[in-house]
C-alpha cells in the first residue's frame, strides 16, 4: 500500500461513525429525492430463514409521490393493492374480498413511502449503511424504533436505478423484490390509484391503529 492510499486508509479510520452513517443516508437521500414517479415488473420470492422459498409472485407496479401506489399481481394468483394517498385497498377476486385501511404514513410501516425520499425520514426512523459492489450499491436501512414491521430492510440501486427491495422480519423470514423494465419518472394516468370497490364483493374496512 503506497504512503498515500495508507493515509486515506488511516483517516477513513479516525472518521467518526456518526458522519460515516450521515453521509450513506446522504447518498441514499440522493437517489431517491429524483424519484417522482416509478413504475416496473417485479418478481417477489418470500424465503424462510434457511433461504428455503416459501412464496413467488409477479406483477407489475406502479407508484407516485407521494403516498400513490399500484402493485398487480398477476401469478401465481390475481391480487391488486391500490393506494390514493389516503387509504389501501386490498382486492383478492379469488375469495370477492376488499379490505380497505387507512394508509400508514409511517416509512417503518409502508417502505412504499422511502421512495418519497424524504432526508428527515431516513435519518429520524433509521440507522443506514452502504457498500458498493461496482455499480451495485445496497443500502442497509435498521429502524430505530422497535414498532415495526421488520427488522431490515435493503434498497440495490443498479447505475443509480433501484432494482431490488428486500425485507426481513423478526422470525427471519426475508421478503425479496426484484424489478424489471424500470421506467422512472415517466407520465402515470390518475387512474391507476383510483380503486373503486366492485359490486358484490364483501368489503372489510379496518381502522387506523
Amino acid at each position: 500500500m503506497t504512503p498515500t492510499r495508507l493515509a486515506t486508509f488511516g483517516f477513513a479510520l479516525m472518521m467518526p461513525l456518526t458522519a460515516l452513517a450521515d453521509e450513506d443516508a446522504e447518498r441514499l437521500t440522493q437517489l431517491l429525492e429524483p424519484i417522482n414517479t416509478y413504475q416496473a415488473d417485479f418478481e417477489q420470492q418470500i424465503l424462510d430463514g434457511s433461504g428455503q422459498r416459501l412464496q413467488q409472485a409477479s406483477g407489475r407496479m406502479w407508484l407516485s409521490r407521494p403516498g400513490r401506489f399500484r402493485w398487480e399481481v398477476e401469478s401465481p394468483y390475481r391480487q391488486v393493492v391500490v393506494s390514493d394517498g389516503q387509504d389501501i385497498y386490498l382486492h383478492d377476486p379469488d375469495l370477492e374480498q376488499v379490505t380497505v385501511q387507512p394508509l400508514d404514513t409511517r416509512v417503518t410501516h409502508t417502505p412504499a413511502l422511502l421512495l418519497s425520499g424524504s432526508a428527515d425520514e431516513l435519518t429520524t426512523n433509521y440507522d443506514v449503511e452502504r457498500r458498493q459492489q461496482g455499480t451495485a450499491e445496497t443500502f442497509t436501512l435498521d429502524p430505530r424504533s422497535p414498532d415495526t414491521l421488520f427488522e431490515e430492510l435493503q434498497l440495490t440501486f443498479y447505475a443509480e436505478e433501484l432494482g431490488m427491495l428486500q425485507m426481513t422480519d423478526s422470525t427471519g423470514q426475508r421478503t425479496a423484490i426484484a424489478f424489471d423494465n424500470v421506467e422512472q419518472n415517466a407520465a402515470i394516468d390518475d387512474a391507476r390509484f383510483t380503486f373503486e370497490i366492485p359490486e358484490g364483493v364483501d368489503v372489510i374496512r379496518e381502522t387506523a391503529r
